[in-house]
């Protein structure tokens, strides 16, 4: 079956998007070699901890903890919650409701 020069476009550009979207995931990958609890283990923790829907979520320094952390942006209806997980023991760093400037 041959496909026209757009047809075989796009399909190499799905296919490229598919391979590109988990490098978007979150911001900070750069630091996942030092982490030992995986990104969806630390946003089952996070939704735990702060029922919700994630916004946002990167890996970054920070103090506390092991000095590694996931940050969640999750939203409770007009409300967002900055959850942190320590991206080493998996334990709850900080829950709290951001106020209106938020970084």
């Amino acid at each position: 079956m041959k496909f026209s020069r757009p047809v075989r476009a796009l399909g190499a550009m799905a296919i490229l998007a598919a391979f590109a979207a988990p490098a978007l995931a979150y911001t900070g990958q750069e630091l996942a070699g030092g982490t030992k609890i995986s990104l969806d283990a630390a946003q089952a923790t996070a939704l735990k901890a702060q029922p919700g829907t994630v916004a946002d979520q990167e890996l970054e320094k920070e103090p506390g903890g092991s000095g590694l952390r996931y940050s969640f942006d999750v939203k409770d209806g007009a409300v967002t919650h900055e959850v942190g997980i320590d991206a080493v023991t998996g334990a709850v760093l900080e829950n709290s409701a951001e106020g209106p400037n938020s970084d």
